[in-house]
């Protein structure tokens, strides 16, 4: 009987704890945004010099940034000295650190860099829990680029569905390559009720109340599966689950947290 009650009384105190240390939304950006990068490319010969491809996040020891595959270049023009960097503000200028690839994860749109110099604040990952549907997230980046300039743009939603990451095409005729390879080993995304734009691509989506990350956002490799069929694309966003994430930093020796 005693140890029912000591057990009762210790879910009690976690689940009051829980409810002590979260965050209000506002706290949870202010958190969140030192650590959002965009990703891109830097010639100084070229106009403009940059090219921003997407949004990036650091992780782990603050040297090393989480993106979408598909937004690093497959190929740099290195005789006219283009480079792979990551672009942040500082003291209301933009900045830029030198990047490289140090591995990538192609099947669930995943890729690590290395960034040179002085570490950055890095984002801590949900390790413990699965998020559930209905859960409140947010995700920052960079909706529009930098036309506007490098400032981090935050939206809100929820997790809507757990849902495949491709599904069957209504007849062979409707079937791409990209989709074959998909349905040979699919796995399950998040798909949310927030509205991502391209340059969100690689941007974290994390809790709302602690800032832990979740997923990461997909807005172009998750829609050529799901919505192939579709003449218009719909505006639903999509990410990939954060358990990817930490099996890339660990494959890596990597500690993700």
């Amino acid at each position: 009987m005693r140890l029912i009650v000591f057990k009762i009384a210790l879910l009690i105190m976690l689940l009051l704890s829980e409810n002590l240390f979260a965050q209000t939304l506002p706290q949870t950006i202010a958190q969140i945004k030192p650590s959002i990068v965009g990703v891109g490319t830097l010639q100084t010969t070229r106009r403009p010099p940059s090219n921003l491809l997407g949004t990036g996040f650091i992780v782990a020891d603050g040297y090393h940034v989480i993106t979408n595959f598909h937004v690093v270049p497959k190929k740099l023009n290195t005789e006219r000295r283009e480079s792979l960097v990551i672009f942040y503000q500082h003291n209301k200028k933009i900045q830029y650190r030198k990047a490289r690839v140090l591995a990538s994860d192609e099947e669930h749109d995943l890729a690590l860099l290395r960034i040179e110099g002085t570490k950055f604040p890095a984002l801590k990952i949900e390790t413990r829990r699965k998020p559930q549907e209905g859960e409140s997230i947010a995700f920052t980046g960079f909706p529009i680029g930098a036309v506007l300039g490098l400032y981090p743009v935050t939206h809100r939603g929820i997790i809507s569905a757990l849902s495949p990451v491709v599904i069957p095409a209504p007849s062979a005729s409707t079937l791409t390559i990209k989709m074959i390879k998909r349905l040979k080993n699919p796995y399950f995304v998040y798909q949310l009720d927030a509205t991502a734009y391209p340059g969100n691509s690689g941007s974290p989506m994390f809790s709302a109340e602690n800032g832990k990350v979740l997923g990461v956002i997909n807005k172009v490799f998750i829609k050529e599966s799901k919505e192939s069929i579709l003449q218009k694309p719909s505006g639903i966003t999509y990410a990939i689950p954060a358990k990817y994430i930490v099996k890339l930093l660990k494959d890596n020796h990597i500690k993700p947290y």
